[in-house]
């Protein structure tokens, strides 16, 4: 049976966001790849839809890109943590 969460949510874009919440610190996408179990170039694709939303943005530094949310991602990350806690 699935989750209820997965009702609500792509599962993967909302762990994303939620991930990148939690852990304040800039990340790389292939770390966060492997926080929320998806491949690489599935993140990559889905970071970009999050970035076309305004949800994140990169910090580039030479060949890599660091990830950190907006004040937006920010709002939605915690909004997704609170339906979250109703439902479970």
């Amino acid at each position: 049976m699935k989750d209820n969460f997965d009702v609500f949510f792509r599962r993967k874009p909302a762990m994303m966001l939620v991930s990148l919440k939690k852990n304040t610190r800039l990340r790389y996408g292939s770390v966060l790849a492997k926080e929320v179990d998806c491949t690489y170039s599935h993140a990559v694709k889905i970071l970009q839809i999050l970035e076309d939303l305004g949800l994140v943005e990169f910090d580039k530094k030479g060949r890599i890109k660091l990830i950190k949310l907006t004040k937006k991602g920010q709002e939605a990350a915690e909004a997704i943590e609170k339906i979250q806690s109703i439902i479970r």
